[in-house]
């Protein structure tokens, strides 16, 4: 069946001429205060940032992402700007040329505010990912947002271009797969819980603790530098520091979770559809602050692009109430402790579970729309990957906090 997997392609503007430089120069100044101007006037709709961006002499294609960016910024509850903010252009800016007969054969046509203003330049891009390149070129592929992001220091300018590429999904045998589902947490950075005979088996837990302190470092270390008044590009250096670190966190556990699933038979990894969840965070702005630099979506990116790779199928699963219920019996439970869920029906096996592990379970289990909905019994080996304790959950059964 077909299916679309992301990829990032990043690219080099090649060395731009004084006249060039000016004008990309201008670009970002215009587009900054721009933003900054919607920011400020807390412009939370489409309408209202259109409003302020219009007077503006920017293309038309960096006015119809700002309409979309901001409101989001704002609805995250960022409390400022940070002064490494790109240009974001929309897709329609996603305009190249290729030609071998050239010393960089792949061009960019620059946006510019106004008819017949756009110029040419060439790029370098890393070798590979030139198949991706030429797959957007053919139409095989679609661009989304674009971004153009300044390099100071290194006196460069480089354009980030998602990719949507085309890939086949192989068909799934619901009767003997396995499905592995991955809960994605702060202080759990990853948790799987393969279902074998729709039983909870051998689960994995990888910890989050190092990369949630790398994310509140980030978010205090560009602060002070702000209120310090750093240059640009100090502030850049170090925004680049802690997001390579947190990107390394990122692709060790995503490895780790892959490996997980491929010890099984036939697996398939199931994941939450987490757009609607990030578009309904409302926890306050220095809650939402956390959640959204959280890096959910690069998680789950990751964690499918791995999976494409090991040729292990990924299905996505609607996310309604996966830590809230109980896997075994499907009643509403309570969550006294962060990591501790326990179930409410007095009638079910499940006293007391690890709540990420009973989420992942939960994920797992939907994978099959049309499967036969049966409790489960306690598995043979539910013992952590990581070698903790196994969970109280064969226990015996216990009154709820609500029910004593």
């Amino acid at each position: 069946m077909p299916d679309e997997r992301i990829r990032t392609v990043v690219a080099s503007l090649v060395e731009p001429t004084t006249h060039k430089e000016q004008k990309l120069q201008n670009l970002q100044s215009t587009y900054r205060e721009a933003l900054c101007e919607a920011f400020d006037a807390n412009a939370t709709t489409m309408t209202a940032v259109n409003d302020i961006v219009t007077p503006y002499d920017l293309p038309y294609q960096a006015k119809d992402a700002l309409k979309r960016h901001v409101p989001s910024l704002l609805k995250s509850g960022s409390a400022e700007l940070s002064e490494t903010q790109p240009i974001r252009f929309t897709n329609r800016a996603a305009v190249f040329d290729h030609a071998t007969d050239r010393t960089h054969a792949f061009c960019w046509e620059v946006p510019q505010p106004g008819r017949g203003t756009n110029f040419w330049i060439p790029l370098a891009i890393n070798p590979d990912q030139r198949e991706w390149w030429l797959q957007l070129l053919d139409g095989e592929a679609t661009a989304g947002q674009l971004q153009l992001i300044t390099r100071p220091r290194q006196a460069r300018w480089e354009l980030h271009v998602p990719l949507k590429l085309p890939t086949t999904q192989p068909e799934i045998d619901y009767e003997t797969c396995t499905p592995v589902g991955f809960d994605v947490g702060e202080a759990i950075l990853l948790t799987g819980c393969a279902l074998v005979d729709g039983r909870p088996v051998n689960p994995l837990l990888v910890d989050g603790g190092r990369a949630r302190h790398l994310n509140q470092t980030l978010q205090t270390t560009l602060q002070r530098l702000q209120e310090r008044d750093a240059a640009a590009w100090r502030i850049d250096e170090q925004a680049a520091y802690f997001r390579n670190a947190l990107r390394d966190e990122i692709e060790t556990a995503t490895r780790n979770a892959v490996e997980y699933a491929a010890g099984f038979d036939q697996p398939v990894l199931v994941l939450e559809q987490l757009t609607s969840i990030q578009e309904g965070l409302n926890f306050g702005p220095h809650m939402n602050r956390r959640l959204h630099a959280w890096a959910f979506g690069q998680l789950q990116t990751r964690l499918a692009d791995k999976a494409a790779d090991a040729e292990i199928p990924v299905r996505y699963v609607d996310p309604a109430y996966t830590s809230q219920i109980c896997h075994a019996c499907g009643h509403i439970g309570a969550r006294p402790e962060q990591a501790e869920f326990r179930c409410t029906n007095d009638d079910c096996w499940v006293s007391v579970y690890q709540a990420d592990i009973n989420a992942a379970a939960n994920i797992a289990g939907r994978l099959n729309p049309w499967g036969e909905s049966c409790p489960w019994k306690p598995g043979s080996d539910d013992t952590l990957r990581n070698g903790r304790t196994r969970d109280s959950a064969t226990g015996s059964r216990e009154q709820s906090p609500s029910q004593r």
